[in-house]
Parts: structure tokens; C-alpha cells; sequence
């Protein structure tokens, strides 16, 4: 990767190194209330716009946005800056990027922390048209529906020609909103189509949705939404058979931070495999925030954060 694509700001000594990881669909921007505080506080931080965002590249081959890839771009961003151990921190798609390198580069880490998704342990037999279903009966209701329009064909354009319809719905003003109108299968098509517009949440600024709308609509969504093409065309589940048995487990200290008023990402359905794969220190904490909880609550996650790191 090309090093004008990320940001990195030096820790002072005695202070880790953080890697903030953004998810779909946004930036590294998501993360300006973390960098602010943290760095008031020393710490180094690296902060890229992954793959398909921003100034980062944009192919459009699934393959390219496999986990393995993906966070070998990180690891190579951290050796181009000397950083031999730092703090993996990731918040929805972040999570997946997390998850890769706390099954290949643990030791280069002191810590995995995942905010509203949690850990994503490989699963080579994985088939995301069942998982739709079976997340359906565990919660009792859709909850991933979405999914099926993302897979489609095409569906960039149609988000791009009608953004700020997109837009209001990514970023809810009601976190109620996502259980009709993203986690029910067609629906989030049905509200582009109809051009339908919620107003916006209180925590989001005007400033943050031009700059949303800037960095998407410049680089196009046909890259982000690899991120979930490289589950349908079955690339991911290949990849995911390269993990060895024994490096699936995470023996470093882990955080979750699972958000209860999340409707696509309840905390129930993010539990079990930390329960059965989290060996070292775990951490929960359940923050009373829709999926946006880097901007809705800043002050909250950071102070958890920071306590956290100061234990590893």
C-alpha cells in the first residue's frame, strides 16, 4: 500500500501503538473522536482507509478483499512504520480485519478489542445465503436481510443515484429503523427506490455526511461493497480454509463492546464465539448505543478503551 493512503501519528514513550479499523460503509473518519483523545494522550496511532475507501486502491476482483490480504495490508503498513506491536481496535467490517490477524499475526499484538461486531473466527464451510436464515430463527426475526441486495449485481449504481436516501438509512436516526427497512429482505432496495428520507441522527454533523458523501461518491461503491461479494462468490470461505485448527483460538487479551440498541448487530449473536474461543483475558462491556457508538458516544468508549489498553 502506498503510504500518502493511511495516517500515523508517533506514540510517546511508554505508550502502545493503536490500529483503528474502520467498517462499511465510511472511512477512517469514523474514528476522528478516538484519534482526538488518544492522542492528546500519546498514544501512536494508525488509521487507514482500508481497501475499496477513500485514497486506498478500489479493485473490483472479490479476491482481493479476503481476510487474509486484508490484514496482511495492515502488517505491512506497521513494518513501512517500524511498529513491531500495537493494538488492534475494530468497529463493524474492522472486525473482520481483526479477526485475520488474531489468527495469523498474534505477536504482533498486545490486544484485539471489536466494537458492535465481534470476533469472526474462519469458517471454510461458511454459506452466507444460510447464515441469513439461521440468524433469522436464532433472533426471531430478519435480521441481515440486507445481505441479499448487497450481493446483487449492479447495486452501487443504484445506491450512488439515490445517496442521500442511502445515507439516512445507514446512519439512523431511529436505531427501530434498521428492523424494517434494512434487516428485512427487500426492503432497503424498496426505500431506494422510493427515494425515502429519514432525517438524520443528532450525533452526525453536516460536515460528517459531506465528507461521507465526498469520499463514497468519489471513489464509487463498487469497491466497498466487495466487502460482502467476496462472501457470496464463496472467495472468503476459501481463504478461510488457509487457518490452521490451532490458530483459531485467541490466547491475547480481548474487548468487546457490544451495542444493545444495534438491531442488525445484536450483542446475543456475537457472544458464543467469544465464549468458546476467547483463551486469554476477556472483556465485555455492553454500551447503551446503536452501530454508530464511535460518534454517538465517544466520551464512553474511549474512557473503556482506555482503561483496557492500560491493562494489557
Amino acid at each position: 500500500m502506498d503510504p500518502s493512503n493511511y495516517k500515523k501519528l508517533s506514540a510517546k514513550e511508554g505508550r502502545p501503538n493503536l490500529v483503528l479499523l474502520h467498517g462499511f460503509p465510511s472511512s477512517s473518519w469514523d474514528w476522528k473522536n478516538q484519534v482526538a483523545y488518544f492522542q492528546a494522550k500519546g498514544f501512536g496511532l494508525v488509521v487507514p482507509d482500508l481497501l475499496g475507501y477513500g485514497d486506498t486502491d478500489k479493485p473490483v476482483d472479490p479476491k482481493k478483499y479476503v481476510a487474509s490480504r486484508l490484514a496482511q495490508d495492515i502488517t505491512d503498513i506497521l513494518d513501512a512504520e517500524g511498529i513491531q506491536v500495537a493494538v488492534a481496535i475494530g468497529h463493524d467490517w474492522g472486525s473482520r480485519v481483526v479477526s485475520r490477524l488474531a489468527n495469523d499475526k498474534p505477536e504482533r499484538f498486545s490486544g484485539f478489542a471489536f466494537l458492535t461486531v465481534g470476533y469472526l473466527p474462519p469458517r471454510p464451510d461458511s454459506d452466507p445465503w444460510k447464515s441469513v436464515d439461521i440468524l433469522k430463527r436464532l433472533v426471531g426475526r430478519d435480521v441481515i436481510g440486507y445481505f441479499h441486495f448487497f450481493f446483487e449485481e449492479g447495486v452501487d449504481k443504484i445506491i450512488e443515484s439515490h445517496f442521500d436516501s442511502f445515507f439516512s438509512l445507514l446512519f439512523p436516526h431511529d436505531p427501530l429503523l434498521w428492523n424494517d427497512h434494512l434487516s428485512v429482505r427487500g426492503a432497503t432496495k424498496a426505500w431506494l427506490d422510493a427515494d425515502r428520507q429519514a432525517p438524520l441522527p443528532s450525533y452526525l454533523t453536516s460536515e460528517d455526511k459531506e465528507h461521507y458523501r465526498e469520499v463514497l461518491l468519489r471513489g464509487g461503491l463498487a469497491g466497498p461493497l466487495q466487502w460482502y461479494h467476496v462472501m457470496s462468490t464463496g472467495a472468503l470461505a476459501e481463504d478461510d480454509k488457509l487457518v490452521p485448527p490451532e490458530k483459531i483460538p485467541i490466547h491475547k487479551p480481548v474487548f468487546f463492546g457490544a451495542c444493545t440498541k444495534d438491531q442488525v448487530c445484536p450483542p446475543a449473536i456475537h457472544e458464543a464465539p467469544f465464549k468458546a474461543l476467547a483463551k486469554g483475558p476477556f472483556t465485555l462491556e455492553e454500551f447503551p448505543a446503536d452501530h454508530w457508538l464511535l460518534m454517538s458516544i465517544p466520551d464512553r468508549v474511549n474512557s473503556s478503551l482506555d482503561k483496557w489498553i492500560e491493562t494489557l
